[in-house]
């Protein structure tokens, strides 16, 4: 197909392969960075298909800057990067990837509610540094995880599954979700709450919303307040969910006892005061970082942009009224 296709960033191969048996013209930014505002509008003159990261802006001035753009494959579950109004006015067509990512990104939130509550990282230092002389009693006590409440904000796919894994826990279950969560309800008893009393209760609060006007400092100064002394959050949504200059205050105070962040507020900027703080633990978005998820994800966006292109509407079309 004589189709022009830009690929912002390099993903596996399975994906870029499956452009390739497609297209003729695909063409790939060959750097390990993210492009700057300026080469990111140079790339995209003249092409009809952009397969971009979620640390692309896709907005207004570029989407005039690409007059045959025709479709717009988001390489990520979120999609806040795209101004999707203006592409649906202009009737372009935009996917994402979801479902694919559901267990990496579960696990992770796991990965780092265990480590924090288990004092793992600080622990990993402390040996590394040679600080370990042997056992003792009161050596990085951390705390409990089996029988304590888990509060789930937003019980989709993520959400659900970070729930699910809590069952060899024996843990108290509350969710803060739109609708009714079946799954939760028969499989743990979950209850569905309202915010507030899901962060006055649980132990662990793990964030799984996207981000919207309504969600943006979604948990901030009064939420953390509310929060037990003892509790712990956890954010593998969007780093804008949580309002980190808040959060620095929380735990530097001692209001809440830890956060593990996998995403934030300006990434990728860390807030001023976090790294010296040793009740977080933080890693750079890699909820998704499974060999297999991440290429399923390329495969998964490759095919959306092929769909696009060929004039179908794709699995995962985010407007799907532009199609119609």
């Amino acid at each position: 197909m004589k189709c022009r296709v830009y690929v912002t960033r390099r993903i596996p191969e399975p994906g870029l392969e499956t452009l390739r048996q497609e297209f003729h013209d695909v063409l790939v930014n060959p750097t390990n960075h993210s492009l700057s505002r300026e080469e990111l509008l140079e790339k995209v003159a003249g092409i009809d298909g952009l397969l971009c990261m979620l640390n692309d802006r896709i907005d207004v001035d570029l989407l005039k800057a690409t007059p045959d753009l025709r479709g717009i494959a988001n390489y990520a579950v979120g999609y806040n990067n795209i101004d999707v109004a203006e592409a649906t006015r202009r009737g372009i067509p935009v996917s994402n990837t979801p479902g694919v990512l559901t267990d990496a990104t579960a696990d992770l939130a796991w990965a780092l509610l265990m480590a924090l509550t288990r004092r793992i990282v600080e622990g990993d230092a402390f040996v590394r540094r040679g600080d370990f002389k042997g056992w003792a009693p009161m050596l990085l006590i951390g705390g409990d995880i089996a029988g304590r409440t888990l509060g789930i904000v937003g019980a989709g796919r993520i959400g659900t599954a970070m729930a699910l894994r809590s069952k060899g826990f024996n843990m108290d279950v509350l969710y803060c979700s739109q609708e009714m969560n079946e799954i939760l309800e028969m499989e743990l008893g979950a209850r569905k709450v309202d915010k507030a009393t899901l962060i006055r209760e649980s132990d662990f609060i793990s964030l799984h919303v996207p981000l919207t006007d309504e969600t943006e400092h979604f948990i901030g100064a009064s939420e953390f307040k509310m929060m037990k002394h003892t509790a712990f959050l956890i954010n593998t949504s969007r780093g804008p969910v949580v309002d980190e200059a808040a959060l620095v205050e929380a735990l530097r105070n001692d209001e809440i006892a830890g956060a593990g962040l996998d995403v934030f507020e300006e990434e990728p900027k860390v807030h001023p005061g976090l790294n010296e703080l040793k009740n977080i633990v933080m890693a750079p978005h890699i909820g998704s970082a499974t060999i297999e998820t991440r290429s399923k994800m390329a495969v998964m966006a490759a095919e959306n942009l092929i769909a696009m292109l060929k004039g179908e509407k794709p699995e995962n079309c985010v407007n799907p009224d532009v199609l119609e």
